[in-house]
């Protein structure tokens, strides 16, 4: 046994940090110490205190951990003789700049610290289970194979770089499901992306998660008040894509209308999900009960109805027939007006030699809705059933009003989980988790479907999306890329898109590609960022926590359980944030030099009349009546729409501007322009 002495600093719920208030003056040892008391102590913050214990280096996780094995905690156990021997010892803290080593960090082991950097949220999904919050410096971590190759020198200096810029903020307790949740903001969200300056706490070293075998890090347990800046605000719409067309990919996160209590979104019970050969109800992955889904189902149409696009992919819906995407689109039309939506059929097989089931042998599928009134299915859809996929790609040629045509192909990829993953699908240590041989292999096949498409419909103009499982720079993208597809998310976010985020580092998981006649069709992209950034703790789920009306769990088997702060929004609607697609799938119309009539189709057309006195017949849709050059005047539009249809005059300005050199700000105001 030792005897020492030290000042609090920071008091947990079992247990206290005491920091020497004589330091040796050595930068390379730690002047801070843990007490283990096993409950609550009766000390308290700034008390100068001597006590007897037994030094012990202890491993918070399991034996078999290896990051918590190589880096124990000093800490002092079997507390006796705990007296006060003085109050109101305020120490300063010690100041800690990151990026910083793991040695340099260990040096300020169990010390109370005040990090200089302005720190950003980028990882709250324990906030509310475990009151943690990932932080960083400079920045949010961008996952390194979202922006490098797999395996190469500046993918792994990334994660090198990542690995120091962090710390976890703990809530310095060891409890589950916090009352009240830390860190929330009145607005009951704190969003990846926020950002905090000042922080001052002790800093220690443990695991992530309630599990022994997990993650570990250091973190910071706060001793002054934290203060969220909301640096990063919800959007309540997506950023506009432009074009006449929007379509969009978006992952339900395990859309089920069978629940896992075996009963079911039409009332029956004693029901199961397949998966394989089995049905059974442990093989559902969604929703508990009926309640739980009806929240799930309203924050999934609020996104929807927020993403208001004319073809949407899902991924995770279940593999019930067309059940669950029915019951969705129901449910969206409820709302949106009868006969907004509509489910596409399920697919055929693409090649009915090939064997296989169209709709797969996972639990979960892929399905497509559309709004019937700005496109129309041509020909059935078709299922790709090689045996490299589980959940086999979908795909579905459609043509707008005006004639246009293009193909949508919906995909999921095997993911990142090393469940039974051996030889190649193993991790292979190169930042693309396991079954990285199995996504390599569904790229390829990919391509080829592709080409298959575009022969069978005669249509170059393919849009390849989905949940690929592969962050942007990962072996499948790049094969995807190799093969001749265009990477929109690359095109139009740069290194900035992002869908997911994963151990505090953002990437896009969620991708949209194109084939070159498609991609010159597109206006923009944008991933909407309503779940990514957002707390697990706000969505549907209802375990862990508690009813505001009754004050009790919700499940009543849980011995601990934080506010429901649920909402009927799109926000943590999913894990995953869609992604939004703009098209410009216009029907283009020119006239000759002299007197023309021409009149549009029933969807969005381009007129442009040349020169000559022209009749100029829109039709139905949103048109444009295009002007090009100073002779193309005089013409009688017959039925222009304000507010729906446009008059560009882009190039006659150019021209007026440019060749002529007309300096007027407003040429309808000094006549260059007339409009009769």
């Amino acid at each position: 046994a030792v005897t020492t002495r030290g000042i609090v600093t920071r008091v947990n719920n079992n247990g206290f940090f005491i920091q020497s208030d004589t330091p040796d003056g050595n930068s390379q040892t730690s002047e801070g110490l843990f007490v283990f008391t096993s409950s609550a102590p009766t000390v308290v913050a700034n008390q100068l205190v001597q006590l007897t214990g037994t030094v012990a280096e202890y491993n918070t996780g399991a034996a078999s951990n290896a990051l918590t094995a190589s880096r124990p905690i000093t800490q002092l156990t079997n507390v006796s003789g705990l007296s006060t021997l003085a109050s109101n010892q305020a120490l300063a803290p010690t100041p800690l700049t990151l990026p910083a080593t793991q040695d340099e960090l260990e040096a300020l082991e169990g010390m109370l610290v005040q990090v200089t950097n302005t720190l950003t949220a980028s990882q709250n999904y324990f906030q509310g289970r475990y009151g943690q919050v990932t932080l960083s410096a400079e920045g949010r971590l961008v996952k390194p194979t979202n922006i490098h190759p797999a395996g190469s020198v500046a993918a792994q200096q990334l994660a090198e770089a990542n690995a120091q810029r962090q710390l976890l903020l703990d809530d310095g307790s060891s409890l589950q499901n916090p009352t009240p949740i830390p860190y929330i903001g009145a607005d009951n969200t704190l969003r990846a992306g926020d950002t905090l300056d000042g922080l001052v706490g002790v800093l220690d070293y443990g695991l992530s998660t309630a599990s022994n075998t997990g993650l570990a890090s250091y973190k910071v347990h706060p001793t002054q008040a934290v203060n969220f800046q909301r640096a990063h605000p919800r959007s309540a719409k997506p950023a506009d894509v432009g074009g006449n067309l929007k379509v969009a990919s978006f992952n339900v996160l395990n859309y089920f209308t069978t629940f896992t209590n075996g009963q079911t979104a039409s009332g029956g019970s004693g029901q199961g999900c397949s998966l394989g050969s089995s049905v059974a109800a442990g093989n559902c992955r969604g929703a508990d009960n009926l309640t739980e889904f009806t929240r799930q189902r309203d924050k999934i149409v609020q996104a929807l109805l927020g993403l208001d696009a004319d073809v949407v992919g899902l991924m995770e819906i279940q593999n019930n027939g067309n059940a669950a995407a029915q019951n969705l689109v129901d449910a969206l039309n409820a709302v949106a007006g009868a006969g907004t939506y509509a489910t596409v059929p399920l697919p055929v097989a693409f090649d009915a030699t090939v064997g296989g089931s169209p709709t797969g042998t996972d639990a979960i599928r892929v399905a497509l809705i559309h709004k019937p009134a700005k496109v129309t299915p041509q020909g059935s859809a078709l299922a790709d059933t090689d045996a490299v996929h589980n959940r086999p790609p979908l795909a579905q040629a459609f043509a707008t009003p005006n004639g246009e045509r293009f193909t949508i192909v919906v995909n999921h990829f095997k993911s990142k989980s090393c469940s039974d993953a051996s030889g190649a699908n193993a991790d292979q240590g190169d930042g693309q988790g396991c079954y990285n041989a199995s996504r390599q292999a569904q790229a390829s096949r990919l391509l080829t479907f592709v080409n298959e498409l575009q022969a069978r419909t005669s249509d170059s103009d393919v849009l390849v999306i989905g949940d690929l499982n592969a962050y942007g720079k990962e072996d499948p993208i790049l094969t995807l890329a190799q093969g001749g597809l265009q990477d929109l998310i690359a095109a139009f976010e740069g290194e900035s898109g992002y869908s997911y985020v994963f151990d505090g580092e953002v990437g896009y998981l969620d991708h949209a590609l194109a084939t070159a006649g498609a991609r010159a069709q597109v206006s923009g992209v944008t991933h909407w960022h309503i779940n990514a950034d957002e707390p697990f703790v706000i969505d549907y789920d209802m375990n862990f926590k508690r009813s505001p009306a009754t004050g009790q769990c919700y499940v009543s088997s849980a011995t601990s359980c934080s506010p429901d702060l649920y909402t009927a929004t799109p926000y943590r609607s999913s894990d995953h944030d869609p992604v939004l697609i703009g098209l410009n799938l216009l029907k283009s119309l020119t006239g000759t030099a002299g007197r023309d009539t021409l009149v549009g189709t029933p969807g969005d057309d381009v007129i442009t009349g040349l020169a000559g006195a022209d009749r100029l017949t829109g039709g139905n849709g949103r048109d444009t009546f295009a002007y090009t050059g100073l002779r193309d005047g005089s013409d009688t539009i017959t039925d222009f729409v304000p507010g729906v249809d446009r008059i560009d005059l882009s190039a006659v300005v150019a021209l007026l501007r440019g060749t002529h050199g007309v300096t007027s700000t407003d040429l309808i105001a000094s006549g260059h322009i007339q409009l009769i």
